[in-house]
């Protein structure tokens, strides 16, 4: 079963959005608070080669990338084989 992990902070709309679509799809994710939690939101930094907006997501230690791009999956058809597995 693929493991999904979200970065993310309490008051952003776009972490809200990836959460609500994984939901929807019955998927079991880690959340991971980066809002006060510095050393959280370095190993994030270090983890997506740079980048420091939240959400990011991953799928088994694949960087999805974060809203867009997993919108841009689904769109794309291609979200549910990637979260195979991953349903509860």
């Amino acid at each position: 079963m693929p493991r999904v992990e979200i970065y993310s902070t309490l008051f952003c709309g776009y972490c809200a959005r990836a959460k609500s679509l994984l939901e929807a799809k019955g998927i079991d994710y880690i959340e991971i608070d980066v809002m006060a939690d510095t050393e959280k939101r370095t190993e994030m930094i270090h983890r997506t080669g740079g980048r420091r907006t939240v959400p990011q997501i991953f799928v088994d230690s694949r960087h999805v990338g974060g809203w867009e791009e997993l919108y841009a999956l689904e769109r794309q058809g291609k979200l549910d084989g990637l979260l195979e597995g991953a349903a509860r």
